[in-house]
């Protein structure tokens, strides 16, 4: 099969132990990343199998109307909603899903809270410019000595969204020595409470007291926008909020408004709107953001196991094998 994948920034697949999955296919690689219709159908005009990284590109069924030889889309991870899976279906396309460890998203959580709370990458970026021991936090809407950071000891660990990465983020908390309380849904609660945990009362009172409040909630309509600019001015000066979840949990415009306000005093973020982020967002010009690219995901054992369970998808239907299709039901297969 002609087997495509998109978005590899770090031209990292080739490399993977498990690219031996795929002998006797022709496999084509693109670590850059084009967002149109038009450009995306020129490349993938002689697709068979398609493996996508993430949400890093959204098939559309204009789209999928402009790829003819496309059989099998192939998502690492869960399928979400940048896949018009039943745009597939009626297109005759196959699609299969892998799963993802949250191991490697709440260590990347952890990091953020660590380098935040100490100030690392404002002092690195200053000793880099030779200031020693200037973090280089001056706006007048921080508290006073704000550069000097603040440790995690004694201090309230928020968490919105108990699932599977909320749950390793709040024993991370534990650990050190934080005071950990959640909340989320009923269910969410309830299971906090179980485990030892404080649970909020109310919305309110998470934004309030957390001196460090990090989102785990998963993206539905029900969750957009759902976290506003009033919500994230109830924090404190000094506190931290932590998104490694999706950018879509907050009313747009509304981290970048209250961070010019000064509440929270901090924001570390892994996830945007539109990816890659252009170089003016205005988050990267805000000396209390922390960002980095999308990478809580990204680690190498994971991309192995992703890639091993998305090639091993392949391998199955270019031998007939249906068992990993998401979508078989109803489905009357395209065969180029």
């Amino acid at each position: 099969m002609q087997i495509t994948v998109l978005d590899d920034y770090q031209d990292a697949v080739r490399k993977l132990d498990c690219a031996q999955h795929l002998e006797g296919h022709d496999l084509k690689i693109f670590s850059n990343t084009v967002k149109g219709v038009g450009q995306l159908s020129v490349r993938l005009r002689d697709t068979q199998a398609l493996v996508l990284i993430r949400e890093r590109s959204t098939l559309s069924r204009q789209l999928l109307e402009k790829c003819p030889k496309l059989q099998l889309v192939v998502q690492t991870g869960r399928i979400g909603p940048h896949v018009d899976v039943q745009a597939c279906t009626d297109l005759g396309i196959a699609v299969a899903e892998g799963q993802t460890d949250p191991a490697v998203t709440a260590e990347l959580t952890w990091a953020l809270v660590l380098a935040a709370m100490r100030r690392l990458p404002q002092y690195v970026a200053s000793l880099k410019h030779g200031a020693w021991q200037q973090a280089g936090l001056k706006s007048q809407s921080m508290p006073p000595n704000f550069g000097l950071g603040q440790r995690l000891a004694g201090r309230t660990l928020g968490i919105w969204g108990y699932g599977h990465i909320g749950q390793r983020v709040a024993r991370y908390g534990q650990a050190f020595d934080m005071q950990v309380q959640v909340w989320g849904s009923a269910a969410s609660r309830d299971l906090a409470v179980a485990h030892g945990l404080h649970a909020c009362v109310s919305r309110e009172d998470l934004f309030t007291t957390s001196d460090v409040l990090s989102l785990h909630l998963r993206l539905n309509e029900a969750t957009r926008g759902l976290i506003t600019l009033a919500d994230l001015s109830l924090m404190q000066p000094t506190a931290l909020l932590v998104n490694t979840a999706r950018p879509e949990l907050l009313a747009p415009d509304a981290l970048v408004a209250a961070l010019n306000r000064g509440r929270p005093g901090l924001a570390a973020v892994d996830v945007f709107e539109a990816e890659p982020i252009l170089q003016g967002h205005p988050l990267l010009r805000l000396e209390n953001a922390i960002c980095t690219p999308h990478i809580g995901f990204v680690e190498q054992q994971h991309y192995e196991q992703m890639f091993t369970q998305a090639f091993k998808a392949v391998a199955e239907f270019a031998a007939g094998d249906l068992s990993s299709i998401v979508n078989a039901q109803g489905l009357s297969l395209r065969r180029a």
